[in-house]
């Protein structure tokens, strides 16, 4: 693999850089390598897939993950029709059922 090397960089971007790559948990060539990748995958990045008019609820590509795997989502619903959906489906709260709180209260308790 190729090596590349900046020359001459400010103190204080470096300073930057190595707080930077401490946040992040990685190491200073760990960060710069991030960095560039992330500047590759802008330069070379698909733009999303439109909404076809014809077909709203066909998959489409709404961006890319840290992988450079596509991101897809199907469907149309808003986020207000799915609630009234569900509400219509399950207008009662679910009785008789261990409540989720005292799951994690017993598994605290339990260590």
């Amino acid at each position: 693999m190729p090596n590349l090397s900046i020359k001459d960089v400010p103190e204080a971007w470096a300073e930057a850089l190595r707080q930077r790559a401490a946040r992040h948990h990685r190491s200073l060539q760990g960060e710069l390598m991030a960095l560039v990748e992330q500047a590759v995958k802008q330069e070379t990045e698909v733009p999303t897939s439109p909404v076809d008019p014809a077909n709203p609820g066909a998959p489409r590509i709404v961006g890319y993950d840290k992988r450079g795997w596509p991101i897809v989502r199907q469907g149309w619903k808003t986020v207000e029709q799915v609630v009234a959906e569900l509400k219509a489906k399950y207008p009662e709260p679910i009785r008789d059922q261990v409540s989720s709180i005292d799951l994690i209260r017993e598994d605290r308790d339990s260590r």
